[in-house]
């Protein structure tokens, strides 16, 4: 049972770096990019400093009278409106431009994807508010990491996103190991229900809205464990490099008639899939793992290798702008 469970997180794994791939071009075109010099080495400065400023903040907040609620309706609003922005830019790749509503002289406009991205992000927001359980979680989640990745990878060019990863890296391993306090966050993050975590339960009827919080669950035996978790920057940070290598890297050369670019990224995901493995068999002890460490480790290891062979140059790819 645990096997599918790591089979179901894997299957949300690779599923959201494919959706990023698929919506990075677009995003790109669209420019939604968060910076403007891709190649500056202190592009990914921020979102270190976000990720790591975050956690602490979390877990200030929480401590405060009613602060778990009042951070997650914040965070719940946060989650519906950044949701509504990327299926909006991806829903109107699909379906026809702002159109007038007959007859055409009445001035009527009407926006399918404008309606679409809405309802479906005001769908989500109510689902986690009044009935969070583990497939609404993932379902948000899902779209939330295939969006995120795209435009992280759009942003920061290689040398940006080895800087990021090797970074955030080090700092998952310290905050898990050392100071703990990113397992308190999985604790709280828990306790708000919000795709924050992604959920693998071992049935369909499992009750996340019931379900302990992962210090009471990390006490069982790993074997009578209902449910598997993997934290959202886990698929989001390592996807970074798959799209930055497909949209920063040269077409050609072309191998079997596929560009070099997107080698390099099926690399990256190859790779990060030989660390979720070996994250997996640490995972059997029961404790607490940094994903990162690992994620990241096979995603660069995946890429390095797959520049070598492909492009037969030591530079893997860095471009330095100030």
């Amino acid at each position: 049972m645990r096997g599918l469970r790591s089979l179901g997180l894997l299957a949300l794994y690779v599923g959201a770096q494919l959706v990023a791939l698929a919506l990075a071009v677009p995003f790109k075109s669209a420019g939604l990019a968060t910076t403007s010099n891709p190649n500056s080495p202190a592009s990914p400065v921020f979102i270190i400093v976000l990720i790591v400023a975050a956690p602490l903040f979390i877990l200030w907040f929480v401590r405060r009278k009613g602060g778990i609620a009042r951070l997650r309706a914040v965070l719940l609003v946060a989650i519906a409106a950044s949701l509504n922005l990327t299926l909006y830019y991806t829903i109107e790749l699909l379906l026809p431009a702002t159109r007038f509503i007959p007859p055409a002289g009445a001035g009527l406009l009407f926006d399918p994807a404008t309606t679409l991205a809405a309802g479906i992000a005001v769908t989500i927001l109510l689902a986690l508010w009044i009935e969070p359980q583990w497939y609404v979680v993932d379902a948000a989640g899902f779209l939330a990491a295939g969006a995120l990745i795209a435009l992280l990878g759009i942003s920061f060019g290689i040398l940006p996103v080895f800087i990021l990863l090797l970074a955030l890296a080090v700092y998952d391993t310290i905050a898990v190991y050392r100071t703990k306090h990113m397992v308190s966050l999985a604790d709280v993050v828990t306790e708000m229900r919000l795709p924050i975590l992604m959920v693998m339960p071992s049935s369909a009827g499992y009750d996340y809205t019931r379900a302990p919080s992962l210090n009471v669950q990390r006490d069982r035996p790993v074997e009578e464990r209902e449910a598997m978790f993997m934290g959202l920057g886990d698929v989001v940070i390592p996807g970074t490099l798959v799209v930055s290598a497909f949209i920063w890297l040269p077409t050609h050369p072309l191998v079997l008639g596929i560009g070099a670019n997107l080698w390099a990224a099926f690399a990256a995901i190859v790779g990060s899939l030989v660390g979720y493995g070996l994250l997996m068999r640490r995972a059997l002890s029961g404790n607490p793992q940094a994903g990162l460490p690992f994620l990241n480790g096979g995603a660069l290891g995946g890429y390095i290798l797959a520049y070598l062979l492909l492009f037969h140059q030591i530079g893997l790819g860095f471009q330095l702008s100030f």
